[in-house]
């Protein structure tokens, strides 16, 4: 199941403050641009950002999966809770920035 333009919207709308967010479909789902970065993955209604330890505490109680079928674990990030969800966020973005 691929996720909804709903879905995505709301992603956005809750990481807005992060920077400048642009999306790209990508095999039926969702990758997340942030200061055209990729940090979120959205595969079936479902964010996942990758697994660093900078971030290990933060995450301590999410849950860990695969977007999809062969890709390493990301944690799940619960989009639901704004605030914590863009303090990871903005965690993890100067971390994906220098690896570019």
């Amino acid at each position: 199941m691929a996720s909804t333009l709903d879905y995505i919207e709301f992603v956005c709308s809750q990481i807005s403050e992060a920077g400048i967010i642009r999306t790209k479909k990508m095999f039926g789902d969702w990758l997340i641009y942030i200061d055209d970065k990729p940090a979120v993955l959205v595969c079936d209604n479902t964010c996942y950002i990758k697994i660093f330890p900078e971030i290990t505490k933060m995450m301590k109680d999410a849950q860990i999966g695969c977007p999809y079928p062969g890709a390493k674990k990301h944690y799940i990030l619960d989009i639901e809770h704004k605030r914590e969800a863009l303090d990871i966020i903005k965690t993890i973005l100067p971390l994906i920035k220098n690896k570019s």
